[in-house]
């Protein structure tokens, strides 16, 4: 099979460059043209060549990762929309995200980014370190910069993993157009004992937490992380002996037989990066509930250079200022476009009460009547809802109009459902409050791509599996709703293994809402026929004078087979080698 899919022209060392903000690093590329013996027989280009490896780690769980392609393309969302979490702004285009939610994903026009990016950036790894050994920098620097581009090259396989299952492993390879390699895919078991044993060894290399000009590199956490992460995915209900495929493709898509121990991995790697006690959540409850959930988002400013605050920040996908994000999830009188999707009822009722209980309990206090009040602190930070107070450019908060009917003497707004939103919200997570798509201040734009509260949820569930709801399980969730601004934060005493999974569940569902989590969650726990095949809903607030109605309404039926529990790989890569075994049902 010719090497279509590795093959990097040389040009494409151009992708190199790199200008710093204040001097933090990974900011902005340009590009020149320069061919590989000049990049690393310079100290300048060889860096550079690193950090353009870097530039794709957050392509995956991007918001705006879906478009219409083209020299103007129209964004429709990301994972977020692929999802039952939030609906996709709709363009006159097929894409990745409409395709998941209608059941029609196949083979031909799927999105190959999942594909192409991590192979392209697997090439770049292998060449990086080939022509380390002869670059002219000290031997501290290979060393790291080996380190870090190990991890890179674990990160991208991770990301294959996640979306195909076993894929063709290439080691150290460097293939030319010429070359002809085989199809043949490794198997689920192979694959995350190269990704395991990648992290391992650039984790004794590196630091654990990069500081200053350096943040936003890889460190020994990011290592840990990953590899926690990977455990957990091994161990969960689809890959962990499933009867999901049969054949060749069994153990391509994860092992032969079920062996609970692997959730004790999962579990042990998990703790063995709690126990380096160098991340903390950032807990800040005092100015107001949940102001610690809110911060780590929109800080990216402050960290990396001692502000507590990093320390919750594992990894982190760094970018310019701006207000790109804003111009995604914003309503349309602040300048927002819809591009990042906009939030179903079903996410809006799985936050919870303020005192942590579900809604659907009934002494949790929820007043349907008045749905948005007494909302886990996490809910204002996550969700745009009629008459959130939001800022304008004149630099006032003034509320979002997404009523119908009249309401103090205005009318319905551009911002209105059925106008403005097809499900009557706007998604509020990761934007700053004093930033305005419709205005020239940027705000910060990193999002965090690992953060320690996953890694305690990831511990949380592994540990559950394996021994039951310890005391230790108990802490790590508790310690997530702590920081969440809940009170009481404490979870009720003598839960079951099954209803301490639940819990569990229901934490990563508004914990890590809309960043890319969910549409994995929901089918490595084998649950995605039942979470991604409903009726999804809005609401329509209606307003006459004082007078207010909640109306729920029907907004799209999912769709979901067998099928979509994984990515198909694109036709143009199964024509290629007959050894190349499509995923089931496609």
């Amino acid at each position: 099979m010719k090497n279509t899919y590795y093959l990097l022209i040389l040009t494409l060392l151009g992708g190199l460059g790199w200008s710093c903000q204040e001097e933090r690093f990974l900011d902005e590329t340009e590009t020149t043209n320069l061919n590989e013996e000049v990049v690393f027989s310079d100290s300048a280009y060889t860096t550079q060549f690193l950090f353009d490896i870097y530039r794709d780690i957050g392509f995956s769980n991007s918001p705006a990762r879906f478009n219409s392609g083209g020299f103007f393309p129209q964004t429709t969302g990301g994972l977020q929309t692929a999802s039952d979490e939030s609906e996709p702004r709709i363009i006159n285009a097929i894409t990745t995200d409409i395709q998941f939610i209608t059941g029609t994903v196949n083979p031909i026009i799927i999105s190959s980014d999942p594909w192409n990016i991590p192979y392209r950036n697997i090439r770049k790894v292998n060449q990086l370190l080939k022509n380390l050994p002869n670059a002219p920098l000290n031997d501290n620097l290979k060393a790291q910069y080996a380190a870090e581009g190990r991890f890179l090259r674990a990160w991208y396989y991770y990301l294959l993993v996640q979306h195909y299952g076993g894929v063709p492993l290439i080691g150290d390879e460097i293939y030319t157009a010429e070359g002809e390699i085989s199809g043949a895919r490794a198997t689920y078991e192979q694959c995350v004992n190269y990704i395991v044993s990648e992290c391992d060894e650039a984790a004794k290399v590196l630091a654990i937490r990069p500081r200053g000009r350096d943040f936003g590199r890889v460190g020994a956490g990011a290592c840990m992380g990953l590899k926690a992460r990977m455990l957990l995915h091994a161990a969960s209900p689809l890959h962990n002996g499933s009867d999901f495929a049969s054949g060749d493709l069994k153990e391509i898509l994860g092992y032969a037989s079920f062996d609970a121990n692997r959730w004790k991995l999962a579990a042990d790697a998990a703790k063995d990066l709690i126990n380096l006690e160098v991340f903390k959540l950032f807990n800040d409850n005092s100015e107001e509930p949940g102001r610690g959930f809110y911060s780590l988002f929109i800080a990216s400013d402050a960290i990396g250079n001692g502000d507590p605050i990093d320390q919750c920040i594992i990894l982190m996908k760094m970018e310019d200022k701006g207000q790109g994000r804003e111009r995604l999830f914003q309503p349309p009188s602040r300048g927002g476009t819809g591009g990042g999707g906009f939030p179903y009822q079903e996410t809006v009722d799985a936050f919870a009460m303020s005192n942590g209980k579900l809604i659907t309990d009934p002494s949790s206090g929820y007043d349907p009547q008045d749905p948005y009040v007494g909302r886990d602190p996490r809910f204002y930070n996550s969700i745009i809802y009629d008459q959130t107070q939001l800022i304008v450019p004149a630099g006032s908060l003034t509320p979002v109009d997404i009523y119908t009917g009249t309401y103090q003497g205005s009318a319905a707004s551009e911002d209105a459902v059925f106008t403005g939103t097809p499900t009557g919200y706007y998604t509020n997570k990761m934007l700053h409050r004093e930033i305005v798509a419709n205005y020239w201040i940027g705000g910060p734009q990193s999002r965090p791509l690992i953060r320690y509260a996953e890694v305690l949820l990831n511990f949380a569930e592994a540990t559950n599996e394996f021994s039951g709801p310890i005391s230790e399980v108990y802490q790590a969730v508790e310690a997530v709703r702590e920081r969440a601004g809940l009170d009481p934060f404490i979870l009720p005493a003598g839960l079951s293994k099954e209803a301490m999974r639940e819990v569990i569940h229901h934490e990563r569902r508004v914990e890590l809402a809309f960043e890319g989590f969910r549409f994995w969650d929901v089918r490595r726990w084998m649950i995605a026929e039942e979470t991604q095949a409903n009726t999804m809903t809005g609401m329509e607030v209606k307003r006459n004078g004082e007078a207010v109605s909640y109306n729920k309404f029907n907004v799209r039926k999912h769709i979901f087979r067998d099928a979509l529990y994984y990515w198909p790989i694109p036709q143009s890569e199964v024509g290629k080698s007959p050894e190349m075994l499509q995923n089931p049902y496609y």
